[in-house]
């Protein structure tokens, strides 16, 4: 297929963007650099300059296009402070879904894969019970990270419901690879300034950034109009394990121990290491074919430490 992809350059989107032209697709992608779009340009995909937060600009920026699907991998995570990054990603996924929904009519796309996330599922501790897409997506609640499940609800829906167009929804779980959000989490481990709960924190589910990739091709290939499929590794881990095993890769000492309650003075970080959550990913090995190369952090951890170095 030929596909319009949005966020070509970022984290997914690199790996993405390779991967779809090795399976023998077309690429276009979208990026708001010219510096980027020399990159794609030399990795084999077309692109185009565009703000996707500017209707009219996306627009006019595809209107020479044609494209047989549209891919929808932007956020602003990891180019900012949390909050502002946090409330940039968010328009990406409400108004931002929009305007790539106008664009892919533009360019007559009859398909549309989205980013979504796992955490769209609820901030909170959901015990032993194993999610799955059947499971509800939680309904907003009081608290920082509210206006992002808002957001991730949005995102969906929007695709879902849009008139001739096959929606499909990727529901990713924590990214870690060799991306600046992962730089990020080595830096502050290695300054310490990361500390977890005494108690461990929540189970999290992470995805390496080349399997979330190899699902979307998956995805885009095989996955069925109007369904959401969770893109996780096979084994859920505690937060203070994950960074006490990139910690020891990284010859670096552990982060610190601390009561709970005292990370309610750092919202974004309290919200998101007390939410606990087993996601199963075997909806996605079923329909699509797909299974993670790197199938736990176990695994992942010495590829990000050999990258970082």
């Amino acid at each position: 297929m030929r596909v319009l992809l949005a966020g070509a350059s970022g984290a997914v989107g690199t790996p993405l963007t390779r991967q779809l032209i090795a399976a023998g697709h077309q690429v276009v992608g979208i990026t708001r650099s010219q510096a980027n779009a020399e990159r794609l340009r030399t990795a084999g995909a077309e692109a185009v300059v565009a703000d996707v937060l500017d209707r009219e600009h996306l627009l006019a920026a595809v209107r020479d296009v044609r494209a047989d699907a549209v891919m929808h991998q932007l956020t602003a995570l990891g180019t900012t402070k949390m909050r502002e990054a946090m409330q940039g990603t968010n328009a990406l996924r409400t108004t931002g879904t929009a305007h790539l929904l106008a664009a892919a009519r533009a360019v007559g796309a009859h398909r549309f894969l989205t980013q979504s996330i796992v955490l769209g599922y609820g901030y909170r501790d959901h015990g032993p019970h194993v999610i799955t897409e059947d499971d509800p997506f939680a309904e907003p609640q009081p608290g920082p990270l509210a206006d992002g499940v808002t957001a991730i609800r949005s995102t969906e829906e929007q695709v879902f419901s849009a008139d001739e167009m096959e929606g499909i929804a990727l529901r990713y779980g924590a990214f870690y690879g060799q991306d600046s959000f992962t730089r990020m989490i080595i830096n502050l481990v290695r300054k310490r300034r990361l500390p977890v709960p005494s108690s461990g924190g929540g189970f999290v589910n992470f995805i390496y950034l080349e399997d979330a990739a190899a699902a979307t091709v998956a995805a885009l290939e095989k996955g069925r109009a109007g369904q959401a499929y969770n893109i996780v590794d096979d084994e859920p881990v505690r937060w203070a394990d994950y960074l006490d095993a990139l910690a020891a890769e990284l010859g670096m000492r552990r982060p610190w121990r601390v009561p709970t309650w005292m990370l309610r003075a750092i919202p974004y970080l309290h919200a998101i290491v007390t939410t606990s959550m087993r996601v199963s990913n075997a909806k996605a090995r079923r329909e699509l074919g797909w299974a993670p190369a790197v199938s736990t952090y176990r695994e992942g951890i010495p590829l990000v430490a050999e990258a970082s170095r």
